[in-house]
């Protein structure tokens, strides 16, 4: 059933006018904004947020349950320093969900659900299904390079997922319905059997008929929207199962495990679904070894299936749609981390930590590329894995002297690679080329040192420097595609890690009301990961490719050098971000709060072996972005919140292919009718702009209509 939009008006203005008769005024919610009230987890040593020395932001529970939008990955880009664009990750293609922050590209920012890794682990992605908006507690957001914690995906920082723990042994349902036949229902049981053990059982279901993510308004046409095609549909369903167990007085321990399934049609053809299956397992424990020494191990698994397809059109009437190829990419993740705490507070340190950690990603990837007829024209197999160990250490100390605090830390990484099969055949499989791929290795180091300084009781100065890196993802090392239509991009197996030096330096300003947060940072990557088309400067590298590719269609485009229609990737640029953050946050008084933010954002690629402009504005990264909110609350019991997003002018192509402008408001509003019940009803995009989003892409037809004006209305209920 589809949602009119007259009824959500109604909905939105009973629940104001049920909010304005309740007679009782009292402040609004605390939103556990005031920076001392906070410890950041996401630093693996419970870091109070007035102690931060890095950019950070923490998303509360009642600042998720006032955004309009819907999903996770929506509320995340109205943060400051996070570039993601105005299409819902259900819209979008699972291989293209991620997050980019400050400007340095998608997959290069690292994702934790409770502390445990959450990037994809064959394309360095996000899953946002993997998180609905019911299971999430709050959200920490560390910007900057943290590899001296974390390792690899450490260069934008770190976004730690924190989800519901255990209470009081309730139930907990809630379902929404909107606009574009999109609805949601979720149901969690918590079960308190003693004071050792406590579990919870989640379960969420999702499902859209989606929107056209094809701009039909210049400069896209409505020409892009081909026979068969149709709207990206999409369902989601996830389980989670969370234990707590307390086996003696000083050890805590959990035991989680999970199921989720993504089927979606981004590929804008019903013919051509796409199907992820993820099923998950980790466990660990906290011992106190005394009143100032824990030790915390972990060990998680992760096991995915994704099952792909494409479609297009035949080239002549009657313009029938074809899947044109299928890749299946099974991939596993297996990793453990050990690390002792200890709160010295003598000889000048205040604390000091070690920690080792491994993971291994297992993965391969088989694609047949078919013609119109069904039969399979050509072959691409690649098996291989990627292993990372680290050792890392920090120190924190407090001068007493002056207001000082300082963290230093550092942290070796060995990082290898191992392709052992790789091949490309001809059509149904026959005359397999077999490539040898020699193995990849690297030891990479990554320090970091922070600095704050408390000039007074409510102003803070910081400051850090760091060095990061991030590992090419599988997808690049492992996954060629394409065909003779569309075009090829060629994996590259010899790719190795990307190096990025950065320092930053803020100021942070807190009164009883709120907050005001201002950072500049500077960031340079050297050997960046990056897909290329092939020129006619690189004319003979273009056939060396293609003939050891083995595809068939992969060649020039014509009989004298010049563009050909095949992509490689390469380690062959150097990019530099450059930016300012300003966030905003100010309770006026008990019935009015406002928030506001700012990113300017300067990302050129400074070095590069093709012909792509240097000290250009790089694609997907609009220079100047913006937003703000008001939130009303008329009584305790109820809120309204109207927001708008600003996105400036942008490439989608470095200095090619613009992007206009665009503002969006948006409207939620919250109701608690009892302590147990709760309705709310919210708008994205509330007077209906049509405008194009922000993207990273190389043709015009790429081009995406942002959300269109999207209804949704819904109920909590806790017993």
């Amino acid at each position: 059933m589809r949602l009119k939009p007259k009824d959500c008006v109604f909905i939105l203005g009973f629940i104001s006018q049920a909010a304005v008769s309740w007679a009782q005024i009292a402040p609004p919610p605390d939103y556990d904004q005031k920076l001392g009230d906070m410890v950041v987890n996401a630093t693996r040593s419970g870091t109070p947020l007035d102690e931060m020395s890095l950019n950070t932001t923490i998303l509360t529970k009642e600042v998720l349950e006032s955004s309009p939008d819907q999903t996770i990955d929506q509320v995340l880009k109205n943060v400051p320093g996070v570039f993601l664009n105005d299409v819902p990750y259900y819209q979008k293609d699972p291989t293209g969900q991620s997050i980019n922050v400050r400007g340095l590209g998608y997959g290069r920012t690292l994702v934790l659900i409770d502390g445990l890794p959450a990037n994809d682990a064959f394309y360095g992605t996000v899953q946002w299904n993997l998180v609905p908006m019911s299971s999430i507690e709050s959200v920490e957001f560390v910007r900057g390079g943290v590899s001296s914690l974390y390792g690899n995906y450490g260069m934008g920082g770190v976004i730690n997922i924190n989800t519901k723990n255990p209470k009081n042994s309730s139930q907990d349902v809630s379902a929404s319905m909107g606009s574009f036949g999109t609805g949601n229902v979720a149901a969690s049981k918590d079960l308190i059997v003693s004071d050792a053990v406590q579990m919870r059982f989640s379960a969420d279901y999702f499902s859209s008929e989606g929107f056209q993510n094809y701009a039909t308004i210049s400069p896209g046409s409505p020409s892009n929207i081909k026979n068969g095609m149709g709207t990206d549909a999409a369902k989601n369903s996830n389980v989670r199962l969370q234990n707590y167990f307390k086996p003696t007085q000083d050890t805590n321990a959990f035991l989680r495990m999970g199921y989720s399934t993504m089927a979606d049609q981004s590929n804008n053809y019903a013919i051509a679904p796409n199907l992820i299956q993820t099923a998950d397992v980790a466990g660990g424990s906290t011992t106190n070894l005394d009143v100032n020494k824990k030790v915390q191990m972990n060990i998680y698994y992760q096991n995915t299936n994704f099952y792909k397809q494409t479609a297009n059109n035949l080239s002549t009437v009657p313009y029938k749609p074809y899947i044109n190829a299928n890749y299946t990419d099974p991939y596993s993740t297996l990793g453990a981390s050990a690390q002792y705490t200890h709160d010295l507070k003598a000889a000048g340190i205040d604390q000091y930590i070690i920690g080792v950690d491994a993971r291994n990603i297992s993965a391969s990837n088989q694609t047949n590329n078919l013609s119109p007829v069904g039969a399979v024209s050509s072959v691409s197999y690649a098996q291989g894995q990627q292993n990372f160990y680290g050792l890392l250490g920090q120190i924190k100390s407090k001068a007493s002297a002056i207001p000082l605090e300082a963290t230093l830390g550092a942290r070796v990484d060995v990082w290898n690679s191992q392709t052992p099969t790789s091949y490309n055949a001809g059509a149904n499989g026959v005359n397999p080329v077999y490539q040898g791929i020699p193995n990849q290795s690297k030891t990479q180091a990554s320090p970091t040192l922070g600095l704050l300084y408390k000039a007074t009781q409510n102003w803070d100065l910081r400051s850090a420097a760091y060095q990061a890196f991030h590992a090419p993802s599988m997808n690049n090392t492992l996954r060629s595609y394409g065909n003779s239509v569309s075009g090829y991009s060629l994996a590259n197996p010899n790719l190795t890690p990307e190096t990025m030096t950065g320092y930053e330096v803020g100021t942070d300003y807190r009164w009883k009301g709120g907050f005001a947060q201002l950072t500049a940072f500077n960031n340079y990557i050297q050997n960046a990961i990056a897909s290329y088309k092939i020129t006619s400067a690189n004319w003979a590298f273009a056939n060396g490719l293609c003939s050891s590719s083995g595809l068939s269609g992969c060649s020039q485009n014509s009989t004298t050098p010049g563009y050909t229609n095949v992509s490689y990737y390469t380690n062959q640029q150097n990019l530099q971000s450059r930016g300012l953050e300003l966030q905003y946050h100010h309770d006026l008084n008990s019935h009015w709060a406002v928030d506001g933010g700012y990113t300017y954002t300067r990302t050129v690629l400074t070095w590069t072996a093709t012909t792509d402009p240097i000290n250009a504005q790089v694609g997907g990264v609009p220079m100047n972005m913006a937003n703000a909110g008001v939130t009303y609350f008329p009584v305790p019991e109820a809120s309204l919140t109207t927001t708008v997003r600003y996105v400036g002018n942008s490439w989608m192509s470095t200095g090619t292919l613009p992007v206009p402008a665009y503002a969006v408001v948006g409207l939620k509003a919250n109701y608690q009718v009892t302590p147990q019940a709760t309705v709310f009803a919210s708008v994205v995009n509330l007077l209906n702009r049509q405008y194009v989003t922000f993207n990273i892409a190389s043709q015009a037809t790429a081009y995406q209509a942002g959300m269109p004006q999207a209804f949704t209305v819904g109920a909590r209920l806790t017993f």
